[in-house]
């Protein structure tokens, strides 16, 4: 039997193509409605021409091929899409529309090209026992009754008896146990052959060595079990927080994170990075009679041999229950912790699938359903820049305020320079923006059709925006940076990042009290901010005489913060939090870290600290050796700032004596989640705003006590720094 996978052909992110992908695909991207409903993508095939001569039809096609094997490279082998599974989509079925009007000789590795091939060069390849296929896709309700018209037609009965799974977003992979022992995992490559990836699955906690059998039962002697490995929601959130705290642009797609990470030479990689796997398929099977009669009977085996799978299969009979079942998926996918771009609908009975075959790309008792991404238009008013704490400049468009997803979006972040060349995108011109993996708000594409000559390229900076100072452009980088330590913009965000909620934590240092600090030349390096007094305060406006006691209080407390939250707070690139803790604990106090030596964190390119790679030891090096950031250490050693490592009981307990109230609806938490989480960090929750306060959590729909809050100068957060401060990985 061939059992097809999940995660073939999954959502292709980011942008809009340029060249003659840009023209094919404008179509694509004027569609905007319900995630899931018919409307939302009715009529995806290729759009109608005018009729091509026999050469026009044969030099399109070679475009088409062209076009679709670069998108293949980008997606397959670098886990960098730039288009989206639409725009992707519309590229093959007018090369398939084409091929169909002008038939023609395939090329030789036509097959192959149609499921893609993810095979890196990095790592041995290894033969599937089972062709590892891909799936026949549809974004309409039309093709899913036509899938289902077809099936009953060639099986001779109506009612078939279908079961309906969420499609994961994440890497195929093919997992091979031998007489219950995991022996190796591959992932889909060509289909033929794939990637032996064992040593990064292995790092995976949900994946079992060993399946459970029961005392009267077996493993088959070879079972290829298919599945998909994927990055969770949660899991997805503290990478990016960690990242941010980095200095580093966050990851815009769990699915492209989840690839990168799998397809890391180094183990340790994927082991900092948690990720999970679902299996849902079978492929080769010894002996053929151990292999499940139905598609529910090998989910059921699965889970009896403790293997993570599919947790909600619906089980339905015809037509109109399999499109409620994809349309119940659809709504509910919000709520799931996982990424998810669609519905897997399969014949269940394995008998009617045999009979039934596949082609030589997919099988033909199984269909995906793609839900469109949420997708709306609206105008770019302006590009901002904004220089980080490490100089990097990042380009921000600035939006018509429009809903998408249930929240108001305003910006979008567009990366760096050459993102915006080569896509093409002007001021004034009317955008495309989607949620990319259905967090990040990212440019989907333009609207060429409403584009007016007002509209102008956008001029990048030649100099810093902050400091006028010339940029400059590291080998290797596509970022463009200020070189300049004592740029405003970065003196700001690094003050910011020491005083945040994931550094020493001074509830009331936010951008517009550090902004004002600056331009004031108050503070300058952390170390300033311990020399902070009332007078100083003042200078900088008549609103801080009733809040000055109480950052000044703040900063005071925040010199008994833990060494891992300093270290954090001191802005070294490619370290983060955990990263952070890491260090405090080997090297046990600032000075000794501030004195770190090569031979102190790597032997033979060997990192020695636990959970620090080789690039950000070479990283920490590179910090300790300015003159500048030494300086910064041996001052807040001179003012007798002297951390030490956290003992087991205080870093379970970091929010003793603080208070906390909640406001609207958070991304992730439940309203008793961040409730729990926040009395088990020792801290409490508060039903309203008072003098007492110390943070104000904000989410969706938050009222009266944000304004409150606001007023009376108290720290506001939003999720992602409450999980900071709670110190969750």
């Amino acid at each position: 039997m061939l059992m097809a996978h999940h995660g073939s052909d999954l959502i292709r992110h980011l942008a809009q193509p340029v060249g003659l992908a840009l023209a094919g695909c404008l179509y694509v991207l004027s569609v905007a409605s319900a995630p899931w409903t018919a409307s939302a993508a009715e009529d995806p095939p290729g759009a109608v021409s005018p009729p091509l001569s026999p050469a026009a039809a044969q030099a399109r096609m070679a475009e088409l091929r062209a076009e679709i094997a670069y998108h293949d490279e980008l997606y397959f082998r670098k886990a960098a899409p730039v288009i989206s599974d639409f725009a992707y989509d519309r590229l093959k079925r007018e090369l398939a529309d084409l091929g169909q009007a002008w038939p023609a000789p395939a090329p030789e590795d036509a097959a192959a090209a149609a499921i893609g091939d993810d095979r890196s060069g990095r790592f041995p390849v290894y033969r599937h026992r089972e062709r590892m296929l891909s799936l026949s896709k549809s974004y309409s309700e039309s093709e899913l009754r036509a899938f289902d018209a077809r099936l009953s037609r060639q099986l001779g009965r109506d009612d078939l008896e279908y079961v309906v799974e969420p499609k994961f977003d994440g890497i195929a992979i093919s997992v091979t146990y031998e007489n219950g022992k995991l022996v190796r995992a591959v992932t889909r490559g060509d289909g033929v052959d794939g990637d032996d990836v064992t040593a990064n699955a292995l790092t995976i906690a949900t994946l079992p060595r060993t399946l459970k059998v029961s005392a009267a039962g077996s493993a088959p002697a070879l079972i290829e079990l298919r599945g998909e490995i994927y990055l969770g929601y949660a899991e997805f959130a503290r990478i990016n927080r960690e990242r941010t705290s980095e200095g580093e642009e966050p990851f815009a797609h769990p699915r492209n994170l989840a690839a990168g990470t799998l397809k890391s030479v180094d183990p340790r990689d994927a082991a900092r990075r948690r990720l999970e796997i679902v299996f849902y398929g079978c492929g080769g099977c010894e002996p053929a009679t151990a292999r499940p009669a139905a598609q529910t009977a090998l989910l059921d085996q699965l889970r009896s041999w403790g293997l993570p799978t599919i947790v909600t299969p619906r089980v339905v009979r015809g037509a109109d229950r399999m499109w409620l079942a994809v349309g119940e998926i659809g709504r509910e996918r919000g709520r799931y912790g996982f990424p998810t771009d669609g519905a897997v609908v399969k014949l269940n009975a394995v008998a009617a699938q045999r009979r039934l075959g596949a082609t030589t790309q997919a099988p033909l008792w199984a269909m995906a359903y793609k839900f469109a991404p949420e997708r709306v238009a609206t105008r770019l008013r302006a590009i901002t820049v904004q220089v980080g704490r490490t100089g990097v400049l990042t380009p921000v468009a600035e939006l018509e305020p429009v809903r998408l997803g249930g929240t108001t979006v305003a910006r979008a972040s567009l990366f760096n320079r050459e993102e915006i060349v080569r896509r093409d995108i002007r001021l004034g011109d009317w955008v495309y923006v989607e949620k990319s993996g259905e967090i990040i708000p990212a440019i989907a594409g333009v609207d060429l059709t409403r584009r007016t000559p007002a509209a102008v390229p956008y001029v990048f900076p030649a100099v810093c925006p902050a400091c006028q100072g010339p940029l400059v452009q590291l080998a290797g980088e596509v970022a463009e940076r200020c070189p300049d330590l004592n740029c405003p913009a970065q003196v700001r965000r690094r003050l910011e990042h020491f005083a945040s909620a994931a550094g020493v934590d001074v509830p009331g240092l936010g951008p517009v009290l550090v902004d004002r600090l600056v331009a004031h030349q108050l503070v300058k390096t952390p170390a300033d901010l311990y020399r902070l007094r009332r007078d100083d305060l003042r200078q900088i406006g008549s609103g801080m005489e009733a809040s000055a006691d109480r950052l000044l209080a703040a900063i005071e407390r925040s010199k008994r913060a833990e060494l891992g939250r300093f270290i954090n707070g001191l802005g070294i690139p490619q370290v983060g939090v955990v990263s952070s803790r890491n260090l405090a604990r080997h090297f046990g106090s600032l000075a000794a870290l501030a004195q770190v030596q090569p031979a102190d964190l790597l032997e033979n390119h060997r990192p020695l600290v636990s959970g620090l790679g080789e690039k950000a030891s070479l990283a920490v090096l590179a910090y300790f050796v300015r003159p500048e950031n030494q300086a910064v250490v041996a001052d807040l050693l001179r003012l007798g700032i002297n951390p030490k490592v956290a003992s087991d009981q205080e870093s379970v307990r970091p929010l003793s004596g603080r208070i906390f109230v909640l406001t609207g609806t958070l991304p992730h938490l439940t309203r008793a989640e961040a409730v729990k989480n926040i009395t088990a960090a020792g801290g409490k929750v508060a039903p309203v705003v008072s003098r007492e306060t110390d943070y104000v959590v904000r989410g969706e729909g938050a009222g009266e006590k944000l304004t409150d809050a606001r007023t009376r100068g108290i720290r506001v957060i939003d999720e992602a720094e409450l999980l900071a401060l709670l110190a969750i990985d």
